[in-house]
């Protein structure tokens, strides 16, 4: 694991003092080793800061040159099958022979045998690259299939820059950086900034599954180039078969999958929050280890957005190494100042607070730690899917206006009086912020089709461009109906395009940055594209039974934890964000807010902003995830 980074051009500065000024900015991605390769007649830079995870030896030592000299490297990520690369590579006369075994070197090998569009499908694992042809003078960016590892590039002052964040880019010495006010409308609308856009213009981030070709000093760019497509795995024939015979395949390939994640010259362990993604994982690790998993988790004085005892129960039960770390209302806060500078752009999950400190936790005993990311959106674990299909399925056949009117009643109920019913619900503390979530779901009943319930629930502002001054919104997936598949099932349709945006744009991102912001590197076992591309071959009825998603999954599990221990809702990894805005952040939050503040940057129309904060205070409406979205891009812009 990695920070990379590189610049190509013919400014009039000195190649060598621009890369030193770049490189430090990744030093929390690579703190064990460094180093750069440049030539300067060509103009050409790249450097690497590295975590030492395999082969931690010079022989793993970065920018690596190929045997022949052709070929420079600079990676970060991890090749799960390298040793099946190196096998077929020696039968093929790929090498001449190994100088260790680290799989940059593996990486570099396939490569110059192959070549970059012959390799890439051979891969499996995480990972964004450059390497330099230095007989055809181009360069080649690529990025793993499902975004797991970051990339930006982009021209900016008249030369070539890429990197894994986009701090080294700022710290490029001629950068001149101009917030693009179309990804920021993007932005209010995800609560992140989906590929290809940035908040910079004029730089990208590379889409998962994509390698583009740079030349002439990053004048011309090839691509990007798609080498695996999602659209077509996900209109493939769904599989036959018995169900207890899907679930063998299931549960042989998982147990693969994480065995493969657990190869490291390092410490290792695993997140663990008692759900069924993370305890499948941790399950399965303990399943192939010979001593006891580490397995971390944090709680919340909180009980509505606390799962420790769970966690706790599980490690109980699994023998795990378990340790726990219970946070403050006040600890947690205390990170709120950090989030700009670990984010490089503006990015609202505030569940970044929770991974960002159980990650702080991991890093004290281990170097890896796997996570249960993925599983959601490949076996239907999230509640929307099951929810909105219920949903949509009863009110399909309603008249549009009576829809609409249902839905503008549910947006427009206060939010004591929906708190104060639900609260008479049995269980209802599982449930955090349900105020929020019903005025997702009122959204709902307003779309005309299922296809824009989808758009609507996933929005957060459902009209950015107004919010945004000059804002204009480009079109997405979310609303290019040529890129969709034929899926007619909205739970299929739900987890397709979360896959493509919010996988790679919120959750990968957000375990990205903050395992990276203090050295841990997170693998993630469900992201494994041969688990990806078995998932979708599973026909929904497999994947949904009794109403409840990632049956296989529950079916695998129970063999290793008593059903009873598993046997709860379903809920995020959160925080009270609507609460503290109303009480100890109400003071930096009102800061931000300052209306003359909003009038003077001029990004924001200043009366939204300022009608929804009083709304929010006054408790007649929860107005915590809009309002984080504006506090977290007010907190960038102040940073940055």
């Amino acid at each position: 694991m990695c920070g990379i980074l590189g610049c190509w051009g013919d400014g009039d500065f000195r190649l060598r003092r621009a890369l030193e000024a770049m490189m430090p900015c990744l030093e929390h991605r690579g703190p064990d080793d460094s180093g750069l390769w440049f030539d300067e007649n060509t103009g050409l830079g790249v450097a690497n800061l590295r975590l030492a995870i395999r082969d931690p030896t010079p022989a793993g030592h970065q920018p690596m040159i190929s045997s022949c000299g052709r070929f420079v490297l600079v990676y970060n990520g991890e090749i799960y099958n390298q040793g099946e690369l190196r096998g077929q590579l020696e039968e093929e006369g790929g090498s001449v022979g190994w100088r260790g075994h680290s799989d940059t070197e593996t990486l570099l090998a396939s490569i110059k045998h192959w070549g970059i569009e012959s390799a890439l499908p051979k891969l499996n694992g995480m990972y964004a690259f450059a390497v330099w042809d230095r007989t055809e003078k181009t360069l080649s960016l690529a990025r793993d299939r499902l975004g797991i590892k970051p990339l930006y590039y982009g021209r900016n002052s008249g030369s070539f820059l890429f990197g894994s964040e986009l701090k080294p880019l700022r710290a490029y010495p001629q950068w001149q950086g101009e917030v693009d006010r179309r990804a920021l409308s993007l932005y209010f609308r995800h609560g992140y900034i989906p590929a290809p856009w940035t908040i910079y213009q004029g730089i990208k981030k590379l889409p998962p599954a994509h390698h583009v070709t740079i030349n002439e000093k990053g004048k011309t760019i090839h691509g990007p180039t798609c080498y695996w497509d999602l659209h077509q795995i996900a209109q493939s024939a769904r599989m036959g078969g018995s169900a207890s015979s899907i679930v063998e395949q299931f549960e042989e390939l998982i147990r693969d999958a994480v065995g493969r994640r657990m190869v490291a010259d390092v410490p290792l362990g695993a997140f663990l929050s008692g759900g069924i993604d993370s305890t499948t994982v941790v399950a399965m690790m303990q399943a192939q280890s010979e001593s006891p998993v580490r397995t971390f988790t944090i709680g919340f004085e909180n009980p509505s957005f606390d799962e420790a005892s769970h966690a706790r129960a599980i490690s109980d039960h699994l023998g795990t190494a378990h340790t726990e770390l219970s946070v403050t209302s006040e600890e947690a806060r205390a990170v709120i100042p950090k989030l700009p500078q670990i984010w490089d752009e503006p990015f609202a999950d505030s569940s970044q607070i929770p991974t960002y400190l159980v990650s702080q936790l991991a890093r004290r005993q281990v170097t890896v730690s796997l996570s249960g990311d993925g599983g959601d959106e490949l076996f239907g674990g999230y509640n929307r899917y099951a929810v909105g299909h219920r949903l949509r399925k009863l009110i399909r056949w309603w008249p549009f206006s009576i829809r609409k009117m249902i839905g503008m009643g549910l947006k427009n109920l206060p939010v004591s009086q929906v708190e104060s019913v639900f609260q008479k619900i049995p269980g209802s503390e599982k449930y955090p912020a349900v105020s929020d979530r019903l005025t997702k779901f009122a959204d709902g009943f307003s779309a005309r089709n299922e296809k824009e319930f989808y758009r609507n629930v996933v929005s957060t502002w459902r009209d950015p461009s107004r919010l945004v001054r000059n804002g204009e919104e480009p079109k997405t997936l979310l609303a290019e109906k040529e890129r969709w598949p034929a899926l007619d099932d909205l739970r299929e349709f739900m987890m397709y395009m979360d896959t493509l945006t919010y996988l790679p744009g919120d959750i990968l991102s957000k375990t990205d940055r903050a395992s990276m912001s203090v050295g841990l590197e997170a693998r993630v076992p469900f992201l494994d594209h041969r688990l990806v591309e078995l998932a979708w071959k599973v026909p929904t009825s497999i994947k949904y039974k009794d109403g409840k998603g990632r049956w296989p999954i529950r079916q695998i599990l129970h063999r290793y934890v008593p059903k009873e221990l598993m046997d709860r809702p379903k809920r995020g990894f959160s925080v009270p964000v609507s609460q503290w805005l109303r009480g100890p952040l109400r003071e930096w939050a009102e800061e931000l807010l300052n209306e003359q503040r909003l009038r003077e940057e001029c990004f924001l129309e200043p009366a939204q902003v300022r009608e929804i904060w009083k709304q929010h205070l006054s408790g007649s409406k929860n107005f915590g995830s809009k309002l984080w979205t504006v506090l977290m891009f007010q907190a960038w812009l102040e940073g940055n």
